[in-house]
């Protein structure tokens, strides 16, 4: 009777024990994910950025090779900015920028503001037939990231710290790696311009393939404002995605996806500390806005003419958020009604 009872006494015991354990795997579950992530893939991981994605720029506009030795940069804690491009590349042909976003990243803060460029804004383009005027996504096709780099700067006033650049393939791949991603469209999308790839995207879906979204990102026939705000609601529902615990087991995949379709001059140790910052702490809260334009044709040609009254503002929220001294609570957040989707444009667009 006595062995009976100590064998059940064992067995509450070892439930007991289980129950702790599986307790604190779900209470702990963003460390224990950093602790695997850093104990069995951050070698690998930034092994694989150094060889195929990590990319500088030089001062004479051209890209160095992922050879090269800089200065390692565990982490960085005080906000930065990042320039976000998102290319058309097909092959070996020349390729223009689709998105073009300043980023202001604030670790600490774990919130990013994304300040959006339609492709089709009239600017100086830095760099080309004496800073000539053009749209500004043919930078990336006269200059590449550093002459993409050198006009965001001269049109917002303000250094980029860093690029990172995917192009369409890269950005289909990746979705379907994660397992497709969830897009508020709530009435179907469809492409039909004589002049524009033939698509349609059904609404009300509870998750959509990589083609799918690329081709949500893509679409422009309602406006190219709108486009820039899909475009935000991508980068909002991946990014959230990708940090999840739930994908660490995706990560080999999608640095075999990465290799020639994304480059960066992150440095490599940077990435790794980011991730790991990201993935164990709060969810990531990102803002965004998009510097407007009217339509105008000069020459023949559509271009966007920059509303100056929304440049300003941009501008003055870039301040606001490199400023490592400004709290949380004074961030500048966007607030400006016309910078939603057009109403015009929503059910296509949401």
């Amino acid at each position: 009777m006595m062995k009976k009872i100590k064998k059940i006494k064992k067995r509450y015991i070892a439930l007991i024990i289980v129950l702790v354990i599986a307790a604190g795997g779900f209470l702990f579950q963003k460390p224990l994910a950093v602790l695997a992530f850093d104990l069995f893939l951050s070698d690998q991981v930034e092994t694989k950025l150094a060889q195929e994605s990590y990319q500088p720029l030089d001062n004479d506009n051209k890209t160095t090779t992922s050879t090269v030795k800089a200065e390692p940069v565990v982490y960085k804690s005080d906000p930065f900015s990042l320039m976000l491009l998102g290319t058309d590349q097909r092959g070996n042909e020349v390729a223009r920028s689709d998105t073009m976003m300043f980023a202001v990243v604030r670790p600490e803060d774990y919130k990013i503001l994304l300040i959006s460029i339609p492709r089709d804004t009239y600017t100086e383009i830095i760099g080309h037939s004496g800073n000539k005027k053009d749209k500004i996504t043919h930078a990336y096709a006269f200059g590449g990231q550093q002459m993409s780099k050198d006009t965001l700067e001269a049109l917002l006033g303000h250094d980029i710290q860093y690029y990172a650049t995917i192009n369409f393939q890269g950005l289909k791949d990746a979705v379907d790696a994660i397992g497709g991603v969830p897009l508020p469209i709530k009435k179907d999308i469809v492409n039909k311009g004589a002049d524009h790839d033939k698509f349609t995207i059904k609404a009300n879906k509870s998750n959509y393939s990589g083609e799918e979204a690329l081709n949500y990102t893509r679409y422009r026939e309602d406006s190219d404002f709108n486009r820039t705000k899909r475009q935000q609601v991508f980068i909002d529902v991946v990014a959230n995605k990708m940090l999840s615990i739930s994908q660490i087991g995706n990560i080999p995949e999608l640095l075999d996806i990465m290799g020639d379709n994304f480059k960066t001059d992150i440095q490599p140790s940077m990435i790794i500390s980011l991730a790991k910052k990201f993935m164990g702490g709060k969810d990531m809260d990102i803002s965004s806005f998009t510097v407007m334009g009217e339509g105008k044709r000069i020459g023949g040609v559509y271009y966007d003419i920059v509303d100056e009254e929304d440049l300003s503002e941009a501008q003055a929220m870039i301040d606001n958020w490199m400023n490592a001294n400004t709290p949380v609570d004074q961030l500048i957040e966007p607030g400006k009604a016309g910078n939603a989707l057009e109403p015009a444009a929503t059910s296509a667009a949401q």
